[in-house]
């Protein structure tokens, strides 16, 4: 009878709150001598890093940082990043990476959205994180990380970072959170619709998501991982409690470049990385016709966009074994994956290609992702052709975004987390995106928001209206385009809008091609984008 079952309470024996945290201890207690880290010549052990790791929270914890307190963390990928991905859940606090990429006006915003306690900033990024402040209005107590391998040159009078060790290290049992919802990371969009939001991690989620991948990407003990991905999107993708979990080496270059990132492949025996398509065709551009291939084959998986044909097969011939992988900041990063099919074995290498750029079915950790037709609740036909909006259900999904209820309960309508995305199912069950609902702009694995762009060339004296829409781009993929409607009598030109617009955002989110004329609207005078997307469609850089 039910009764009888209900009749047991949860208890410490048999119920533990699920964390990453628990990967470290598992890999100091299993593999504490083998390697954990790889920076140039800078080598630890398992035991090194779980001891360093305790020795940083204690450090934290004795600054006053503690459960429910945001951390920000300014730095590339390097190990003390690495460490914090442990340390900082380890007290109780939030982890907050900071794009490095970003301008100083929403680095400034997010640390104040944020409610930010302290910001641990490598020195090479101290000028960039000054600016934040000064915009902010307001300073917030430093850490510094001082890497021998950056040319730091400036500092805000902080601690260094290796001086949170000296307090010693703290019990290894420590570091459970007081329940498995509780947060672990708040990560930002890219502000798809103007500002970027606060997505909220919880344990749970960052546990399940490191399960679900090793188990989709069928990972073995002590893989070789080189850190590409940057740990600003979805905390690598969750890869450095992955690594953590099968004592596997985390691989570092500091910065992706494609020659580092190729040597350390061939010197350190790397056998998986992530990164985006545009670093895959970097990748392939590079290597030379001489260079022996990867035997054997390295794994990678790769997001942000679809992959080219030309660069799955580009790369596919160099010995890559790639598999593309679909998410959002919302969903802990990828929740689907184009496994490969025994049946693409016999087909030419461009049709594997073609195949291998879907995004392909759920990961094992994830409830439902399905293709849903929004008018019905139901989801569309597997014809290829019928479009819908894909709706993930699962424990990879956000807790909410944060200090935003309204946007949080508008993303959860009917039970579903919506993605914004327009795709089609394949007879297989295979979906594959055909649209974005959203105005946004993928370049190089960076997510870009039009409206963001366009508000800054509102601002620009000579601008009547603009809109932003994405061109296609042979290296990037994708790139903002920017059509501009002039003020009469005044004048400007394509120099000079471009400029304007570097002047107030990141590098990476300027338009790289303008073009003047009168804009589509309809009666109510609202821009149809739809008739400048498709101008752009044919034009390429």
């Amino acid at each position: 009878m039910q009764e009888n079952f209900d009749k047991f309470d949860k208890a410490t024996a048999n119920f533990v709150p699920l964390s990453p945290v628990s990967f470290l201890n598992r890999a100091e207690a299993l593999h504490g001598q083998r390697t954990a880290v790889i920076y140039g010549d800078l080598h630890r052990s398992w035991a090194e890093m779980a001891t360093r790791t305790r020795a940083v929270a204690a450090g934290l914890r004795a600054q006053g940082i503690g459960r429910g307190d945001t951390v920000s963390v300014l730095c590339p990928n390097i190990p003390e990043l690495f460490e914090l991905h442990f340390a900082l859940p380890m007290t109780g606090a939030v982890i907050n990476t900071l794009n490095t990429r970003l301008e100083p006006e929403t680095i400034a915003y997010i640390l104040d959205h944020a409610d930010t306690k302290v910001v641990i900033v490598d020195r090479e990024l101290i000028p960039l994180l000054s600016q934040a402040f000064e915009l902010l209005g307001r300073t917030i107590p430093v850490i510094e990380i001082t890497d021998p391998a950056a040319a730091q040159t400036a500092t805000l009078g902080g601690p260094d970072y290796e001086t949170l060790l000296a307090h010693g290290e703290t019990d290894a049992g420590a570091g459970w959170p007081q329940d498995e919802w509780d947060a672990i990371a708040l990560n930002y969009t890219s502000g798809t619709s103007g500002r970027p939001k606060g997505v909220v991690y919880h344990h749970r989620g960052a546990y399940l998501m490191a399960l679900g991948t090793v188990a989709a990407w069928q990972m073995p003990h002590y893989p070789v991982y080189l850190s590409v991905v940057p740990m600003f999107h979805c905390n690598g993708w969750g890869h450095p409690w992955v690594i953590a979990m099968l004592g596997g080496t985390m691989v570092f270059t500091r910065t992706p470049a494609p020659d580092l990132i190729l040597n350390a492949i061939r010197t350190h025996g790397v056998t998986h990385f992530g990164a985006a398509p545009i670093v895959l065709q970097m990748l392939a551009e590079a290597e030379t016709g001489d260079s022996a291939r990867f035997d054997p084959p390295i794994r990678v998986l790769t997001a942000g966009a679809p992959p080219p044909p030309s660069v799955l097969e580009k790369t596919r011939a160099m010995g890559f074994d790639v598999m593309q992988v679909y998410g959002l900041t919302e969903t802990y990063g990828h929740i689907s994956k184009c496994l490969w099919q025994e049946g693409w074995d016999a087909l030419a290498p461009g049709q594997q290609a073609e195949l291998q750029a879907q995004q392909g079915i759920a990961l094992p950790m994830v409830e439902a992702v399905s293709v849903i037709d929004t008018a019905t609740g139901q989801p569309v036909e597997r014809d290829g052709a019928t479009q819908g909006e894909i709706g993930i259900r699962g424990n990879t999904v956000m807790k909410g975004y944060y200090k935003d209820p309204e946007a949080t309960a508008k993303s959860f309508d009917k039970g579903w987390f919506w993605s914004g995305d327009a795709a089609v199912v394949h007879p297989d069950g295979y979906m594959q995106i055909r649209d974005r609902l959203k105005d946004v702009i993928i370049s190089g694995g960076e997510n870009i928001s039009s409206v963001e762009i366009e508000a800054v060339l509102y601002r620009h004296p000579a601008v009547q209206a603009a809109a932003v829409v994405a061109m296609p781009h042979e290296k990037w993929g994708e790139t903002p385009c920017a059509f501009i409607e002039l003020r009469p009598e005044t004048e400007a030109t394509v120099e000079e809008i471009i400029s304007f617009c570097r002047a107030h955002l990141a590098g990476f989110k300027a338009p790289k091609a303008v073009v003047f004329q009168e804009l589509p609207k309809t009666s109510t005078g609202k821009i149809q984008k739809f008739a400048l997307r498709d101008a752009a469609k044919t034009m390429v850089l």
